[in-house]
């Protein structure tokens, strides 16, 4: 009869006659399986890791308390696979082959607190028994594998639970099995393909701290879906495909410490959103394609320290959407087409003072596109701040009138000079008048005037016309007359 107990009734009471000192090593290293390297510090741990194991040894020290069976060619677990392992702690088959797991392969492993199961592409399937009798249970890792549900009841035994790992499958929806899972601390359903969250899917949920639910496919949140969440700590959606969110999307997580957005389709941020996240300190809101955010959108975060606003199509930020949280800590505002006029004077100043943002490039108006905020002066005209394109509007009119007033003036000057020295060549009385040119002022006598030919007398009124016209802010005729 004591052979059904594996040989571990037998080997202790052997084990009972030997001295306490070098107990434990010698019946960790007694029983340990040909193919794998078994050590004794604190407890028995048996290292079968990459050893090209395609099946399981057909024994174990009953003493361990871990075996790492990790990247083998390991493709079947049989009913009662490992035997029975009281004091087994941890069972790691990362990175094996495994297709088919028959219900009950962990039963006589009673303490097991840890199963990872994790990188194996073949498993799509668990039996709704797979998991019986491990009723101690704490962390299972499924990540990386071909996962496509798994059944509602799988974890009707697994209360201890606390953390799961399924992210890289192919869940089209969020697990119903983890509904009600009182104890669950984390969940991690990242890179799947997980299309919405359901007003129930995660009822039940009041442990949980930690949910990842980022690189799904996202689109659509029911209102109040996260509504048993209330000791939730850190939140990933982003990488998602929301382009809108549920009035109070957030209502309840008071304890929420990070939020991730980033990443998604949002066009705007409402006030209604933010509104219970009294505790919340990081926030992610880039990569989006924001245009506007309503004033108010993060007046009761009173907690943030760091708002991530970066890639978005912000052009402005006015002062009143940003007043509540003016101690941030860290605000990042870059890759935006940030129109640099006087609405954003508060924030230059804000820069200047705290020194905790930069990088913010104007892309408008003209004068200042491509500066940095920090380099953009705002004038004050009686008391008010003037927006740089006003500024640069004048300036540059300023500049085209002058300039095309003294190309007119060379021009004329160059054009009478040349017509005087024909006159003189073709032996005209042009001088008897006392006709001559002033080469200081570039006044013309009265004489040179009645000797001009007709054709310079066309061309000075061409050049009159056009002069006129540019101080009219029509100067691009220059343009045109170069092409010509």
């Amino acid at each position: 009869m004591v052979n059904v107990l594996d040989g571990c009734l037998i080997r202790l009471s052997v084990l009972c006659l030997l001295p306490q000192a070098g107990l434990a090593l010698w019946a960790c290293v007694r029983a340990c399986p040909a193919s794998c390297t078994c050590t004794q510090e604190r407890s028995c741990s048996v290292l079968c890791d990459r050893s090209a194991l395609a099946e399981l040894p057909k024994e174990f020290p009953c003493e361990a308390s871990a075996i790492n069976l990790d990247k083998n060619r390991l493709k079947f677990l049989s009913e009662r696979a490992f035997g029975t392992l009281p004091s087994l702690k941890s069972l790691s088959l990362d990175h094996n082959n495994i297709s088919f797991i028959t219900p009950g392969a962990f039963k006589g492993l009673p303490n097991l607190v840890e199963l990872k199961m994790a990188h194996n592409e073949h498993i799509s399937y668990l039996h709704t028994r797979t998991f019986t009798a491990l009723k101690k249970l704490v962390r299972l890792d499924l990540s990386d594998c071909n996962l496509f549900n798994i059944p509602d009841r799988i974890f009707i035994e697994q209360t201890a639970l606390k953390e799961l790992l399924c992210f890289q499958n192919n869940f089209r929806r969020i697990p119903g099995a983890i509904r009600g899972m009182e104890n669950l601390t984390h969940i991690y359903l990242e890179r799947n393909k997980i299309e919405a969250v359901a007003y129930n899917s995660l009822l039940g949920l009041g442990s949980l701290k930690y949910l990842n639910l980022q690189e799904n496919r996202i689109n659509v949140i029911h209102e109040m879906a996260f509504q048993d969440l209330v000791r939730l700590e850190n939140f990933y959606l982003n990488d998602n495909l929301l382009s809108e969110l549920p009035r109070v999307s957030f209502k309840g997580l008071g304890r929420l410490k990070m939020l991730n957005l980033g990443g998604n389709q949002l066009t705007n941020v409402s006030k209604t959103w933010f509104s219970d996240l009294l505790e919340l300190e990081v926030l992610y809101l880039d990569r989006n394609r924001l245009l506007f955010i309503e004033e108010g959108s993060f007046e009761n975060l009173t907690s943030l320290i760091t708002l991530h606003l970066n890639s978005n199509n912000l052009t402005t930020l006015p002062f009143p959407v940003f007043q509540p949280i003016y101690f941030l800590g860290r605000l990042y505002l870059f890759r935006n087409p940030w129109e640099c006029d006087c609405t954003l004077e508060w924030l230059k100043e804000w820069m200047e003072s705290y020194k905790l943002v930069r990088d913010i490039p104007c892309a408008s108006p003209s004068s200042v596109a491509g500066l940095d905020l920090s380099e953009v002066v705002f004038a004050k005209v009686n008391g008010t701040c003037v927006d740089p394109g006003e500024l640069n509007l004048t300036t540059a009119s300023t500049d085209i009138a002058s300039t095309t007033e003294n190309r007119f003036n060379n021009l004329i000057s160059k054009l009478l000079q040349q017509e005087l020295r024909e006159e003189m060549g073709n032996g005209t009385e042009s001088l008897r008048n006392g006709t001559f040119l002033d080469p200081e002022d570039g006044e013309i006598s009265d004489g040179v005037r009645g000797q001009m030919s007709q054709a310079s007398q066309s061309i000075l009124y061409f050049l009159v016309v056009w002069f006129l016209f540019g101080l009219i802010g029509l100067s691009d005729m220059d343009i045109c007359v170069s092409c010509t």
